[in-house]
């Protein structure tokens, strides 16, 4: 088993690496390792499909349910984790940094921090920036490096303002972000005006990108570097299971006829 040291410097090669990478969202220990069987070098945790394991919505987890989960699946697979560390689960940047000490206990290699409030709101610009600042320190405090992303939440959280969300992604890199993110891109040309408005790298949500027959290639060329799904896989299993549910309230069962019923599921689990 890899240390956590090796995870965090196989976690920096993937991002040095030429073009982009996938790190894919997995919501509990059976998705995580299915994942890391298929190939997939590093892992993300997804807030809503983990909220969803539990019965609620997204936003509603609480940090020692989060942390609970990310060290599970920090022990389930050998490849580094990275966590969607929400708002560091604090408003003011002291507590939110320390969040960032408590992912890192867990085993994980990388994180987030939102300058959304996850009560509805944007932290005003230059709080956000301070946070990010606090998130940052505490990462380098650390004895590994630690994938610090910094989010910039406008775009999918109502506020449609792409040159706000550059400014933000911007004062966010100056203040030590590793890695930036602006979920809600829609556009090869939006990832692209992103991409060339700062110099670290950048993560896309490729579920936002309204052209699905985009390539991992095109996005590379584009200037992303890690692509993810957020909960979108997550999502499509649960809708699943509510397709087939609604039909069996009816007393039907046709959905055992166009739902895929995961034959060999049993080679990606121990």
């Amino acid at each position: 088993m890899a240390t956590q040291v090796e995870k965090a410097q196989a976690m920096q090669e993937l991002v040095q690496a030429p073009g982009a990478f996938i790190i894919p969202n997995p919501w509990d220990i059976g998705s995580a390792r299915m994942f890391e069987k298929l190939g997939f070098k590093s892992l993300a945790t997804t807030s809503s499909g983990f909220a969803y394991t539990l019965g609620r919505k997204d936003g509603q987890v609480t940090l020692d349910q989060k942390l609970a989960h990310c060290r599970l699946l920090v022990a389930a697979t050998s490849v580094p984790i990275s966590a969607d560390l929400e708002n560091l689960f604090a408003h003011d940047p002291e507590t939110a940094a320390k969040t960032i000490a408590l992912a890192a206990e867990t085993g994980l290699v990388g994180g987030s921090i939102e300058d959304y409030d996850n009560a509805g709101g944007i932290y005003e610009f230059s709080h956000a920036v301070e946070r990010v600042h606090a998130a940052v320190e505490a990462a380098n405090a650390l004895d590994f490096p630690f994938a610090l992303t910094a989010r910039a939440e406008n775009l999918i959280r109502g506020v449609d303002d792409l040159d706000d969300t550059i400014k933000r992604l911007q004062a966010f890199e100056a203040a030590g972000a590793g890695m930036l993110y602006a979920p809600g891109l829609k556009t090869l040309d939006e990832v692209r005006l992103v991409a060339d408005s700062v110099s670290k790298p950048i993560n896309v949500l490729v579920r936002y990108i309204s052209d699905k027959n985009v390539t991992l290639d095109e996005l590379a060329a584009a200037g992303a570097k890690r692509i993810s799904l957020g909960g979108s896989m997550a999502k499509i299993a649960y809708g699943q299971l509510l397709d087939g549910g609604r039909e069996m309230l009816m007393g039907q069962f046709t959905w055992l006829n166009r739902a895929p019923m995961g034959e060999g599921l049993e080679k990606y689990l121990d």
